[in-house]
This record gives structure tokens, C-alpha cells and sequence, in this order.
């Protein structure tokens, strides 16, 4: 039984649902000041977590051909026949119908029309298509994976701010090269599975240039909260050390000492994303915080 369930969690990414609910989070606390309203954190935090991981085990379900032939998911359940597609499926409409139930009920309603947009993108659009489609399918499907903070926004707010939609396009723009590092080293892998990644349809070094453009974008992204007043010197402060880290990782990249480098780069960029948003954080508590419903909203919810 233990095994089992063991088997069902690793079909939700733990790892990688765990760094977008942090996320999502963070937007909760940057929405208001203090702590946010116990229902919209407690059953906002859940249902977005319930959503990622329904579309991480659709993900595991559409993928399950290129997972048996690639080393990094070859010892996925499905992939190893532990779990069917049968169980998957049903594991997945489950979760996905529950984050619902759980967002529109004790959330709100936009929370939960976003949040399905994002299953929708990542499981359906990316994932059955763009995936095997283009080698800018990162690029292009990164959308998906860069809504959690605005999720985690309208979870507390019931409403869109041009805030919120600064802190997507952050880890919009940070996706491609922190995916695109992984996939440099594992260009062997998405060869063998046939799965058009930049490096290998344009190579590895037109890989590495387009990592260090990526880089320098999001630098310059990254300043967007301070130069428009969201955030203070705190967080301005340490975006600007955690982009210089970042470009010297991307710069290196051109040359690297060893093949395991671009591993690095990716293992650094997890870091990096992490650290940006607990600035963002503490820049919000140790500041001037936000009021609880700012002006300059975008969209708000009927009623």
C-alpha cells in the first residue's frame, strides 16, 4: 500500500510542483500585507497544488512513449509498468476535478478558471503538442508554468494586478534557460525520443548562445518590480546579485569546464528563482507593503 501511494505521488512531480506552489504562495503573502486570510492560503495552496499535480500525471500519461526511452524518466511508474494507463487517467481527472470543486467553492472562481487554463496549457497544449511540434516549444508553453503567482494573487484577492502579471512574466522569461540547460545535457535523451529540443535540432553551442540571450533578458526583467515601485532596494538588492550569478553560470556555459556544467546551470537556476521570490518576500514585509486592494487592477470578478 505505502508502495503504491509512493508510486501515485511521484505521478504529481513532487519536486517540481513543490517549487510552483512556493511560488503561488509567495504571491498569496505579496497580495496583502501580513499573512493572507487562513482560507485562501490553506484551500488556495491546496487546490493549486491538487491542479499542478493532475496535470503532472497527464503529463506522465501523453509522455509515456518518450519516458521509456529516456534515461532521466525511464523509472517513471508508467514508464516501468507499475501503474496503467487505466490508473493514471483516473488518477489524474480525480485530482483535476477536486482542484476544482476545492477552488471554485472555497476559493473563487477566477482562481479557478486560471488555474485550469494553466492544466489545460501545460498537460494538453505543451505537453500532446508544442512538445513535438518546435524546438521554441519551452518557449512557448512556459506560460503554463509561469502563472502559480498570479494564482496564488487572485486566490487572496479575487483580482488581476499588473503586479502579479510582472512576477509571470519573471518566470516566463527564466524557463527556457533554466530548461534549456537541462536539456544540453540531456540532448542525448531528447534524441533518442525524438523530441525536437533546440539543442538537438539547432546544437549545442546555438543552445548555449540562446541560454546567455535568455539570461540577459531576465536580468533586466527581474528590475522590472523595483523600477515600477512594486519593491524596494531589498529586493532590487538581491535580484541584481542573483542575475550576476546568473550570468556568470550563462557566460561560462559558452566554455564550460566539463560536460556536468550545464547541470550546474540548471541546479543554480532552481536556487535562483527560489532566492529571487523570498527577496521579494522579505522586501514586502521589511517595506512599505502593498494595500490590501491595490489600485490599477486589470480584471475583477462579477460581484
Amino acid at each position: 500500500m505505502t508502495h503504491r501511494f509512493h508510486e501515485y505521488m511521484e505521478l504529481t512531480k513532487p519536486r517540481v510542483v513543490a517549487l510552483l506552489v512556493f511560488c503561488a504562495v509567495i504571491g498569496m503573502f505579496l497580495a496583502v500585507p501580513g499573512v493572507p486570510p487562513w482560507r485562501a492560503l490553506v484551500f488556495g495552496t491546496l487546490g493549486i497544488w491538487m491542479a499542478s499535480g493532475s496535470a503532472a500525471a497527464f503529463n506522465h500519461l501523453i509522455d509515456q512513449r518518450i519516458d521509456k526511452v529516456m534515461a532521466r524518466t525511464a523509472h517513471r511508474p508508467l514508464a516501468t509498468g507499475h501503474l496503467t494507463p487505466r490508473q493514471v487517467l483516473t488518477f489524474a481527472l480525480a485530482l483535476g476535478a477536486l482542484s476544482m470543486l476545492v477552488l471554485v467553492l472555497l476559493v473563487n472562481p477566477l482562481t479557478a478558471l486560471l488555474t485550469f487554463g494553466g492544466l489545460i496549457g501545460y498537460a494538453v497544449i505543451y505537453t500532446a503538442y508544442l512538445k513535438r511540434a518546435t524546438p521554441q516549444n519551452i518557449v512557448i508553453g512556459g506560460l503554463a508554468g509561469a502563472i502559480p503567482p498570479v494564482l496564488g494573487w487572485t486566490a487572496v484577492t479575487g483580482a488581476l494586478h499588473p503586479f502579479a502579471l510582472q512576477l509571470c512574466l519573471i518566470i516566463f522569461v527564466w524557463t527556457p534557460p533554466h530548461f534549456w540547460a537541462l536539456a544540453i545535457f540531456r540532448r542525448d535523451d531528447y534524441s533518442r525520443a525524438q523530441v525536437p529540443m533546440l539543442p538537438v535540432t539547432h546544437g549545442v553551442v546555438f543552445t548555449r548562445w540562446h541560454v546567455l540571450f535568455y539570461t540577459i533578458l531576465l536580468v533586466l526583467v527581474t528590475l522590472l518590480p523595483a523600477l515600477t515601485g512594486y519593491s524596494g532596494w531589498i529586493y532590487l538588492g538581491g535580484a541584481v546579485v542573483l542575475g550576476a550569478g546568473f550570468l556568470y553560470y550563462a557566460i561560462r556555459l559558452l566554455d564550460p569546464p566539463d560536460e556536468f556544467f550545464a547541470m550546474k546551470v540548471f541546479n543554480y537556476s532552481i536556487v535562483y528563482l527560489m532566492a529571487l521570490f523570498a527577496f521579494l518576500l522579505a522586501d514586502h514585509w521589511l517595506m512599505e507593503p502593498l494595500p490590501s486592494h491595490p489600485q490599477g487592477m486589470v480584471f475583477e470578478r462579477a460581484g
